[in-house]
């Protein structure tokens, strides 16, 4: 990561959080087979957006359909959630892939997502890159450039879904992409900006009181408080929570209350048609 987006950036955050309300996405539908992982039922209920695994890392065809159904019936927007072909390590595991690897390998899986969201009657809204190929294209510029030409050529009114000061967000504004600036509430920051390594004490926040303050702050102050108990400048437009998370349910549901009692409104970022 290199540091805050350029100020020209395609992005969504050019208006104040309170003004505009936020996003809360959530990753979504990745069971597969007879294994069962996330908490999608509780999760529905107070999200406004889900990334749903497109088959790679996790999620089937049948999980995708039933993803695709009940996220439509919800009202929630859909966006797909790409990842490496890594089910045994649930795609949080980096590989040696090339460019024209990550953009044959995006392509393929926003396709497949999209015949279920076509066949409920709705459409895609985003495109999130999941686990080890978020990070791995939000540093690196040629991975970066490949996952986003692989959306655009797709579908060019697409939202991108990128941490804040990645190269995600900077390949979105070099394409001519919209993008949305993404924040996290169950993971902490380390002082340049990234994300605690889950294999380090202390990345994951332990309670909902927690990740809502983190939230919080970020939101009305562009600011939060590093691992080191340092303050870091970020903004974002869009709050992930970890669908995977033991009490993933609490957090959304903490999140959800807290923000509106804030008086920030949730809402999904609008694509440009």
């Amino acid at each position: 990561m290199k540091g805050p987006p350029k100020a020209d950036m395609t992005t969504i955050h050019d208006l104040s959080q309170s003004q505009r309300g936020i996003d809360l996405n959530c990753d979504f539908g990745e069971s597969y087979g007879v294994y069962t992982f996330g908490q999608d039922t509780e999760l529905l209920a107070h999200v406004t957006s889900v990334n749903i695994a497109c088959g790679f890392h996790a999620g089937d065809p049948h999980a995708m359909r039933e993803a695709v159904y009940r996220a439509a019936e919800a009202g929630a927007a859909i966006g797909a959630h790409p990842g490496l072909p890594d089910r045994l390590g649930f795609g949080r595991r980096e590989m040696a892939v090339s460019a024209q690897e990550v953009f044959d390998m995006t392509l393929y899986q926003i396709g497949a997502l999209d015949a279920f969201v076509r066949a409920a009657g709705v459409s895609l809204r985003h495109v999130k890159p999941h686990g080890a190929l978020y990070h791995m294209a939000g540093r690196s510029e040629e991975l970066a450039d490949a996952f986003v030409r692989a959306v655009s050529v797709f579908d060019p009114s697409l939202i991108i879904y990128g941490q804040w000061g990645s190269e995600l967000l900077t390949a979105a504004n070099k394409h001519n992409m919209q993008s949305a600036s993404e924040i996290f509430a169950d993971r902490s920051y380390q002082a340049d900006g990234t994300l605690t390594p889950r294999n380090r004490q202390g990345a994951t926040l332990a309670s909902a009181e927690e990740a809502l303050l983190q939230t919080l702050s970020i939101i009305t102050t562009g600011t939060a408080r590093t691992i080191e108990g340092k303050e870091i400048v970020i903004q974002g437009d869009t709050v992930c929570l970890h669908g995977d998370g033991q009490r993933a349910g609490e957090f959304a549901a903490a999140l959800r209350k807290g923000l509106e009692a804030a008086g920030i409104a949730l809402q999904p970022p609008t694509p440009r048609r």
